[in-house]
């Protein structure tokens, strides 16, 4: 049977983590500097554990007041130390709830740098494999991301996004662009469908872009996030796709 990982950034203050984690597999667990804090990191592995989630780490730049979505320029040393920073406080707060993280993936504004930057993606890449070479590093499909992390060896796992949309370069669409983001849950579910079926997504030109769809994304501070978590989830089943840990 085909497998799909569905993943959720959570413990970023949207308020509906607890009903978001029956629909996922995998959860991304926002470390403070973006977003959160040492209670909702714990109170969000602890929500985790009791749905049998698997827990990962979602370090992103230190700009609480952009939510982690605004490019920062910082030196390589300076990213390593910021990604290392976050895992390890994650890492210690899953240690307390007695379970270990089985992931890495960056947020928002490194995320997408990472993506397109092959330089701040080796970085990334050397502080996750520095920390522990086992956890799997999760980037956008086919993107610097991926590539750099397995040419250092690490596991990866090629993300799509079910809840934003495509350039024709396989890019995610800029937030600040116009339909950017999936504005119902049909279209989310329709995605979805086609990245794990198909290997392709449908960019906002009309493409289509070939893609590899190991974990699909749903964004937990999204206004339909609930909505399109278990209309994905339901219809994944429905055809007879699994739904898994990476």
């Amino acid at each position: 049977m085909l497998t799909i990982d569905i993943n959720c950034d959570m413990g970023e203050g949207a308020g509906n983590d607890y009903l978001l984690m029956p629909f996922i597999s995998s959860v991304n667990i926002a470390c403070g500097y973006h977003a959160g804090d040492a209670d909702t990191m714990l109170r969000t592995c602890e929500l985790a554990i009791a749905a049998d989630v698997a827990i990962g780490a979602h370090p992103g730049f230190a700009d609480k007041a952009n939510f982690g979505r605004t490019e920062m320029q910082l030196p390589p040393q300076a990213v390593y130390d910021l990604v290392t920073e976050q895992v390890y406080l994650l890492q210690r707060t899953a240690a307390t709830c007695g379970t270990v993280l089985t992931h890495v993936k960056p947020h928002g504004a490194l995320y997408n740098m990472s993506a397109g930057n092959a330089s701040i993606a080796r970085t990334i890449a050397r502080a996750v494999k520095d920390i522990d070479p086992g956890l799997v590093l999760f980037g956008l499909s086919g993107s610097h991301s991926v590539t750099e992390a397995q040419s250092m060896g690490l596991t990866v796992a090629n993300e799509v996004f079910a809840d934003r949309t495509y350039q024709n370069d396989g890019s995610l669409t800029p937030r600040g662009q116009a339909g950017a983001l999936a504005e119902t849950t049909e279209a989310a579910v329709a995605q979805a469908l086609q990245m794990v079926q198909q290997h392709t997504v449908t960019s906002i030109e009309g493409k289509e872009v070939p893609v590899i769809a190991d974990t699909i994304c749903i964004h937990g501070d999204g206004a339909h996030a609930v909505s399109f978590a278990k209309h994905i989830y339901r219809t994944l089943q429905q055809h007879s796709i699994g739904i898994g840990k990476k």
